[in-house]
């Protein structure tokens, strides 16, 4: 049976709305918080929240450079907002001590459509997502600004890039687990799936 367990990152955030979206979408959903954890999944969700603070929680719970090691070798991640900001190989505005698990390349800017009270939603067309536009919520949100050649542009918002794909690798700048729609979560569950090895099924 091919169902993937992907884990979400645990520390901070909207943990509670991707496990449930997850689940949703047909895989064993776990909180993650402790490196052993990490080892158990095969695949991970970094959710949104505030990016300094998880990238700190990270460091102080030992999961960062397990984390890179992780994404290095080949797992499968995927990045809400401040999860997209975590997974950018580079941040224009970084706040001090704020780090980046790194996986993307691109260059991203925090709060870039706003700050709390600017927060919006928006109708967006996903690639890869069959059917009407996606629902994005943007809640200080941050958006893309370059991206290398390896890196997949899924979607743009006004302009500004606000979903990337590259190889096992997805971000989304906005929210698509506050709306009850889960075709984002189930085309990185396939991802995932498409990802796992004969012997791991």
């Amino acid at each position: 049976m091919n169902t993937p367990v992907i884990g979400v990152l645990a520390l901070q955030g909207d943990v509670r709305e991707h496990l449930i979206a997850l689940a949703a979408a047909d895989a064993v959903a776990r909180p993650v918080r402790r490196p052993e954890e990490l080892a158990e999944v095969d695949a991970l969700v970094l959710p949104g929240g505030e990016s300094t603070t998880i990238s700190k929680l990270a460091v102080l719970f030992g999961l960062m450079e397990p984390l890179r090691a992780r994404v290095r070798a080949g797992m499968p991640v995927y990045g809400t907002c401040a999860g997209l900001i975590l997974l950018a190989d580079k941040i224009l505005d970084p706040r001090s001590g704020q780090e980046t698990i790194g996986g993307i390349d691109m260059i991203v800017r925090r709060n870039a459509f706003g700050r709390q009270n600017e927060s919006f939603e928006a109708a967006v067309d996903v690639r890869g997502v069959e059917g009407a536009p996606v629902e994005g919520v943007f809640i200080r949100a941050p958006w893309v600004e370059s991206v290398g050649a390896a890196a997949e542009v899924l979607a743009e918002h006004d302009g500004h890039i606000v979903a990337v794909r590259q190889g096992n690798v997805l971000a989304t700048s906005f929210h698509p687990e506050l709306t009850g729609d889960h075709r984002v979560h189930a085309l990185f569950v396939d991802l995932v799936r498409a990802n796992r090895t004969p012997e791991s099924l």
